[in-house]
């Protein structure tokens, strides 16, 4: 959480840690690595062991910017530019310096801005938080608050449940699980956004802001076989679109699914950031998908480092589908500004 255990890491160390565990568990000496590319919204590798002679660099799209760095790098090893790249995100958001904006002033006292406020959760166009976008999908899409309780309450438990059986432990005590969540006493909570009688969105049903980081090792399938190694999954298709914002991983999804040439059905687990409990019921409820299939555990109780959620969520699909024994997974984000990303993967 925001202020907690991780508060003090400096991002570079954040994301130097999961580069250096991403490698030893995937028995890939540092020196084999040719490209390091991580997403940061709010502000590695040299840190982590990679030599200064391989590039690094960071992308920034608020809201993909980890599964963005996937899809960059699986671009760079498809066309040969780069044999084995790491790739994922860092965040952390404890760390985030407020903003002066110079304009208008010469000298004397400069009011400051709040970063994360005005970079990461605000909409870039018509100003307006990303809660108030949540509120109006909840309306067009008739989720209300209930259902998005019912959500919220589904993903506490299967963490929880993940966690008591010895899964989503990479941190060991993980800040943002409420073991014991209820409907009960969600509903007790008020509306954060809209305060005339009509608001949905509460702090139980959204995400919180938090610290983190999340990498993944990306190489031909040749050229995991020369190493001698087992690919957690393969990458088979991804797309972005634009959408309204929040709803982005519709049309985004549908697109990933088809360059697949697969059909939702043929999906054995989906991981689609859940922001907004409104958002991610929204999304599910207009694919038609089985509530059963989606989520092993979402944003919402596992936090949401701006920079680094996405490729979290890769990640978490990658482990769902080994632990259920499925092949066929899709992880998919809405972003800021109205888009949406989506990718399909598959293990064997």
């Amino acid at each position: 959480s925001t202020n907690g255990a991780l508060s003090t890491v400096p991002v570079r160390d954040l994301g130097s840690t999961v580069i250096r565990q991403v490698l030893k568990r995937a028995a890939v000496a540092p020196e084999e690595v040719s490209e390091v590319i991580f997403g940061h919204v709010l502000a590695a590798s040299v840190g982590a062991g990679v030599p200064y002679s391989a590039p690094a660099w960071s992308c920034r799209i608020i809201g993909r910017s980890g599964l963005q760095a996937v899809c960059l790098a699986a671009q760079s090893t498809r066309i040969g530019d780069s044999s084995t790249i790491v790739a994922g995100g860092m965040e952390n958001m404890s760390k985030t310096p407020d903003l002066v904006h110079l304009t208008g002033i010469k000298i004397g006292e400069k009011p400051l801005t709040d970063r994360i406020l005005c970079d990461g959760l605000t909409e870039a166009f018509h100003n307006y938080h990303m809660g108030i976008r949540a509120e109006h999908v909840g309306e067009q899409w008739q989720v209300s608050r209930e259902d998005q309780a019912e959500g919220a309450v589904l993903s506490q438990h299967r963490t929880e449940n993940a966690q008591k059986a010895g899964r989503l432990t990479e941190v060991k005590t993980d800040e943002c699980p409420h073991h014991g969540s209820n409907i009960e006493a969600m509903s007790k909570l008020k509306p954060c956004f809209l305060m005339d009688g009509t608001g949905t969105v509460t702090p139980a049903n959204a995400s919180g802001m938090n610290d983190g980081a999340a990498a993944v090792v990306l190489m031909k399938k040749s050229e995991a076989g020369n190493c001698g190694l087992t690919p957690l999954g393969q990458i088979v298709s991804w797309a972005q679109a634009g959408a309204f914002m929040g709803i982005g991983p519709i049309p985004a999804i549908k697109q990933a699914v088809a360059k697949a040439g697969w059909s939702s059905e043929d999906v054995d687990v989906f991981e689609i950031n859940e922001a907004f409990a409104a958002l991610s019921v929204a999304v599910a409820k207009e694919l038609g998908l089985n509530p059963e299939k989606v989520n092993t555990g979402g944003v919402i109780v596992l936090g949401h480092p701006l920079g680094a959620s996405d490729c979290r969520i890769l990640v978490t699909l990658l482990h769902a589908l080994e632990q259920k024994g499925g092949h066929r997974g899709v992880a998919a984000l809405s972003t800021r500004g109205g888009m949406g990303i989506a990718m399909c993967v598959q293990r064997g």
